[in-house]
């Protein structure tokens, strides 16, 4: 089946203080509390999250989200050759809430997403010409260091031979598409590539296709090394408001969250039945704790 169409923006353009124009886009009622969404990959882009991550500009008598192409990938490539690093998509981050993302806006970080999300909380926490962000808000974030990145690697991959998924790829082989429905082949053929995110690889449907700059994924991930976020203290300086949900399914260690949420006083909600697309698993319960944090943070004076 076809995923579900993405409305047109509200407003978008691209940005003109970076080295490079990034694409942005705007949905939801203006003025009104802004969250910056930063989508996944490394060297992805933001519109696989749509349209079902719209469902957050609902609550609250309405938000503004504001998404942007990573540098690299969608409407964001670029032509030079120099690698991408971690520290080019925290740069570009700053940039983006300097010309875009008015006061101190909420981030919220989905897979890599939440990883840059933490990278860019703990440079602003160490050099005040950084617009801090007001809040984290890391939807099944990425592992915090290699260990648990080499662990999600190899569940993953056992994933994509369980005999469940091995069986629909037959199926989709058998069915015929290829030669007949093209476009569904392609579709279904996309959705099988990332069951192995799933809590139930059934599940993998209707979702909006997606495609990762392989150049970009590996600088950015070469250029972190040997990373580990506890062991050099960067997790410990973010003192902003983090709120942290994870599937219990999912392949990326349930462990790289609750140690995150440790260290940084972070609240954490595990999401039962659900791997690692917690919008399309298991939306209600996503956006209604999302929502619930936004409201507390509210209260006390912490969010727009």
């Amino acid at each position: 089946m076809a995923p579900r169409p993405i409305p047109p923006p509200r407003e978008y353009g691209v940005t003109r203080t970076t080295d490079v124009p990034l694409y942005w886009c705007k949905y939801g009622r203006p003025g009104s509390g802004r969250l910056l969404v930063l989508h996944g990959g490394p060297g992805a882009h933001h519109d696989y999250l749509l349209p079902q991550m719209l469902d957050l500009e609902t609550a609250a008598g309405g938000r503004e989200l504001l998404f942007y192409d990573q540098r690299g990938g969608g409407k964001s490539k670029s032509h030079d050759r120099e690698p991408i690093t971690w520290e080019t998509q925290v740069g570009d981050l700053a940039a983006v809430i300097g010309e875009l993302g008015g006061d101190r806006p909420p981030l919220v970080g989905y897979s890599w997403g939440g990883l840059l999300a933490l990278l860019y909380a703990s440079a602003a926490a160490r050099d005040a010409t950084l617009p801090a962000p007001r809040c984290l808000i890391l939807i099944d974030p990425a592992p915090i260091s290699r260990h648990y990145r080499g662990q999600f690697e190899r569940e993953f991959a056992r994933r994509q031979l369980t005999p469940e998924v091995r069986r629909m790829r037959e199926q989709l082989a058998e069915a015929g598409l290829r030669e007949t429905d093209l476009e569904a082949y392609r579709q279904r053929n996309f959705e099988l590539s990332v069951a192995g995110y799933f809590a139930d690889p059934r599940s993998a449907q209707d979702l909006t296709p997606f495609r990762v700059t392989a150049r970009v994924q590996q600088s950015v991930w070469d250029s972190l090394g040997d990373f580990d976020l506890v062991a050099d203290g960067r997790l410990a300086s973010i003192t902003v408001p983090t709120f942290i949900v994870h599937g219990r399914q999912d392949p990326i260690p349930l462990a790289s969250s609750e140690e995150a949420a440790r260290i940084m006083g972070a609240e954490l909600v595990a999401l039962d039945n659900c791997g690692h697309v917690p919008y399309v698993e298991q939306p209600a319960a996503l956006f209604r704790a999302v929502d619930t944090f936004l409201e507390h943070t509210s209260r006390i004076g912490l969010s727009t």
